[in-house]
């Protein structure tokens, strides 16, 4: 067995954890929405439980579902991975203010326990408050993208079922942490113009945009990995890293342009800030009403 199929072999020890993981989070959110549900209509609205538990199906698609293992042969299934948990799955996945209900959705015992003091803790709320911010938001998932396709970091996480794990996570890690200053989800509260969410989605293409341009663009195969073991040859090998490179442009060229479209028709067409206090009042208002399990 070569190297690439002993770990895509191992890569299914992880998908009951993936597959354990994603279930209990939906149940936790969908029981939350409920509770919140039965005290407004109006906190989260059913498409966005829609988008939600779309957002945790296309984690389970990229991580634990049987084509995950696809980029153990396949450039092009590696980067279709990649965008689902940083570009397509993490804004679903907050379109649905997802930490509004699971606050009501998971057991009371253990929110008291384990995570009020945690999120309470001044440590965790300075952590917080500089992950918060644009620059470090842009700048972590630059790094993920860019340093997981550097050939020998790119090379260790296909070799290695232990790395191939941490580059997952740290793809959907850093997806959630670049969407969240542009969705905006419950409980955050924006501190930076909104104009400055365009420049930020504009500048957030660039590294995508190099990187993209490299793979269509090269005459030589990028991750001689693939060549290893494989039964295709290099000009086969060559073509998926092309198909990749475009999969990638397009993909966030189109994603990135939608969003900047709609935060630019939502910056023309601001609400007021009684608007914005009042839709806050009246969450705040929910949580303090939602009894505890």
């Amino acid at each position: 067995m070569s190297s690439l199929m002993h770990v895509a072999h191992e890569s299914w020890q992880m998908s009951a954890l993936w597959t354990l993981t994603l279930g209990v989070t939906a149940l936790a959110y969908l029981r939350g929405w409920r509770r919140l549900r039965s005290t407004s209509w109006n906190v989260i609205h059913a498409w966005h439980v829609g988008s939600c538990l779309f957002g945790l199906f296309l984690i389970w698609v990229a991580a634990a579902s049987p084509i995950a293992t696809l980029d153990a042969h396949w450039l092009t299934a590696h980067m279709a991975k990649h965008l689902l948990l940083m570009t397509i799955a993490p804004p679903l996945v907050l379109l649905g203010a997802p930490l509004l209900s699971l606050s009501n959705g998971l057991p009371g015992p253990f929110m008291d326990a384990v995570i009020r003091p945690l999120v309470q803790c001044p440590p965790m709320q300075r952590v917080g408050r500089a992950l918060g911010q644009l620059a470090v938001c842009w700048l972590a998932a630059t790094v993920a993208i860019m340093g997981w396709h550097i050939p020998e970091a790119f090379a260790l996480g296909m070799r290695s079922a232990a790395w191939h794990a941490v580059e997952q996570t740290s793809f959907l890690a850093t997806g959630f942490l670049f969407w969240w200053p542009v969705v905006q989800p419950w409980p955050n509260a924006s501190t930076w113009p909104r104009w400055s969410l365009v420049l930020y989605l504009f500048l957030a293409t660039m590294p995508c945009d190099v990187l993209s341009a490299f793979l269509v663009f090269s005459d030589r195969v990028a991750y001689p990995v693939y060549l290893s073991g494989s039964t295709y040859d290099e000009r086969a090998v060559l073509g998926d890293q092309q198909i990749a490179g475009a999969l990638m442009w397009t993909c966030v060229t189109i994603v990135y342009l939608v969003a900047g479209t709609i935060l630019t028709t939502r910056l023309l067409a601001a609400p007021s800030v009684h608007d914005v206090l009042a839709q806050s009042d009246q969450r705040d208002m929910v949580l303090r009403k939602t009894r505890r399990v």
